[in-house]
């Protein structure tokens, strides 16, 4: 008969349905609960990050469009200056080439216009022509204080209006900037005369009428 060691008792054997696992199911459990909501924070912070590259992506969009607006009016803006130096460079030009345009009008009025000369007249005139010179100024138009300069002044019986009687000197202009105005002698209308279709009404009237045939 054997003897048992006294203080000690036998532990019964583990089980096969795995009771004694229970603790560390519950474990894996409470640890999956804790890795929830860490996974939650890190999407938070990636939605964050997210935002905020959007809004960067938006600034610099904007900071672009802006740049390439400035941009384009710098453009228009030295294109506008580049013509109107142009412009101007050229009406310079044209203005000390008047007094030489004048003499040879003179000429071809006085038919000294001929020969060598001529050809030269013609030529120069062609190329004032094609830089954009254009000549104005006629007899019988109305007086325009915006384009004629009237340095001689009379009354006319046949006449309506302030007209353009005689061209002193024809103007110039380039597009729609004159560099010349027109020195003209202009004529009004004779105080108290009255129109010509009034005046033949009141003879008319005072002759008791016109004559019957």
């Amino acid at each position: 008969m054997s003897e048992e060691t006294p203080g000690f008792e036998e532990k019964p054997d583990v089980p096969a349905d795995g009771t004694p696992e229970e603790p560390k199911a519950a474990d894996s459990a409470d640890q999956a609960e804790g890795a929830a909501p860490a996974g939650d924070a890190t999407d938070v912070a990636l939605l964050a990050q997210l935002d905020q590259a959007r809004t960067a992506l938006s600034e610099r969009t904007a900071d672009l469009q802006r740049l390439q607006a400035e941009y384009q009016n710098y453009r228009r803006r030295v294109e506008r200056d580049r013509v109107t130096v142009k412009e101007i460079a050229v009406a310079s030009l044209l203005t000390e080439l008047l007094p030489v345009l004048d003499d040879i009008g003179r000429a071809r009025e006085h038919g000294e216009l001929v020969g060598g000369f001529k050809s030269v007249a013609e030529s120069l005139e062609t190329v004032a022509a094609k830089m954009g010179l254009q000549q104005f100024g006629k007899e019988g138009e109305p007086f325009d204080p915006t384009v004629h300069e009237a340095l001689m002044h009379s009354y006319a019986p046949d006449v309506t209006e302030t007209t353009c009687v005689a061209i002193l000197q024809p103007g110039y202009r380039i597009g729609e900037r004159t560099i010349r105005p027109a020195r003209v002698a202009v004529a009004e209308p004779q105080p108290g005369a009255a129109p010509a279709g009034k005046e033949d009404k009141k003879a008319d009237e005072e002759s008791g009428g016109p004559e019957e045939g």
